[in-house]
């Protein structure tokens, strides 16, 4: 009678996390700042059709780097469970906390329950009204939540970049500097032989828009406020 192989479950743990750290430091990075009036997400994409950065609800966006069809399984289950929340109770019930304990468990049940983790890390963030703060969630393969203010950088050198990013932030700037300050950053993440001029995705979360603040960049409006062409 064969003996089943036996793995220990702190190795099988360990073996997952650096399964899933490896898949998501190939991706290209993103990076999301908080700038006087809203909230900047920044991400090298050479598609024009995928995003890595999405609206959830009225004021709530969703950003993913790593594999493309798990966090978008990911991302319209997060928006099924803003839009029952909010006509089951009310809008104003529906909040980037509990969007980000959901995707939480989700990873968590994942990770430990599945033979492959998941090779994502997402960011929610709520833009605040009315002098209420913005919220920042940045949500790891194994679902674990941590709690962000001003800025983050996921995917490939995220350690990295947050380092640059932590000297050069600035609560106060204002949209054009936050944008400036993540073009100018991104690019020390390009692999040996790159020149770091990829496609750049760019959406911001406004707080002195309607209800619905998410809005995407254009080419030409991201051209204009850099102070250079886009790439």
């Amino acid at each position: 009678m064969s003996v089943p192989f036996y793995v220990p479950p702190e190795q099988l743990t360990k073996e997952k996390a650096e399964f899933a750290r490896k898949g998501i430091a190939r991706g290209r990075p993103l990076i999301v700042l908080e700038y006087a009036g809203g909230i900047l997400f920044v991400a090298e994409n050479p598609s024009t059709h995928l995003h890595k950065v999405a609206e959830l609800y009225d004021r709530i966006a969703f950003a993913a780097v790593g594999r493309f069809s798990e966090f978008e399984n990911l991302r319209q289950a997060g928006v099924r469970l803003a839009d029952i929340r909010g006509y089951a109770y009310g809008r104003e019930d529906v909040t980037s906390r509990s969007i980000a304990n959901a995707y939480s468990q989700t990873l968590g049940q994942i990770f430990v329950q599945e033979f492959k983790p998941y090779e994502v890390e997402l960011c929610v963030a709520e833009v605040g009204i009315d002098g209420a703060p913005n919220a920042m969630y940045h949500i790891v393969f194994d679902g674990n939540v941590f709690d962000r203010k001003g800025f983050l950088a996921m995917g490939g050198q995220s350690d990295e970049l947050n380092t640059e990013l932590q000297r050069a932030y600035d609560e106060n700037m204002e949209l054009d500097a936050a944008l400036q300050l993540a073009m100018r950053v991104l690019p020390r993440a390009a692999p040996a032989g790159e020149t770091g001029n990829s496609r750049l995705e760019v959406a911001v979360l406004e707080s002195g828009r309607p209800r619905r603040s998410f809005r995407r960049l254009t080419q030409e409006d991201v051209e204009s406020r850099a102070g250079e062409p886009a790439s």
